[in-house]
């Protein structure tokens, strides 16, 4: 099985969302802290769609883990 390796912009896509660098980085900047131990899945931010999609994705193991991880780690700081 051929595992793939996808962007921080690939996600976003993903996810229906802006994907240009600039906009990533102003969601993230207005969408942090997560604080209280709340994991990038069960943000309040996201549609339940998109909730959804990350907690499948973080379960499975699946290529997109990776990244949502990252982006949970940026969150978080």
């Amino acid at each position: 099985m051929e595992s793939h390796i996808h962007s921080m912009a690939n996600l976003f896509s993903q996810l229906g969302l802006p994907a240009e660098p600039a906009d990533i980085e102003r969601f993230i900047s207005a969408s942090r802290p997560l604080g209280g131990g709340i994991t990038v899945e069960c943000a309040p931010f996201w549609s339940e769609a998109q909730r959804v999609f990350l907690k499948e994705q973080i379960i499975l193991d699946a290529d997109w883990a990776g990244v949502i991880d990252e982006l949970n780690s940026r969150l978080s700081k």
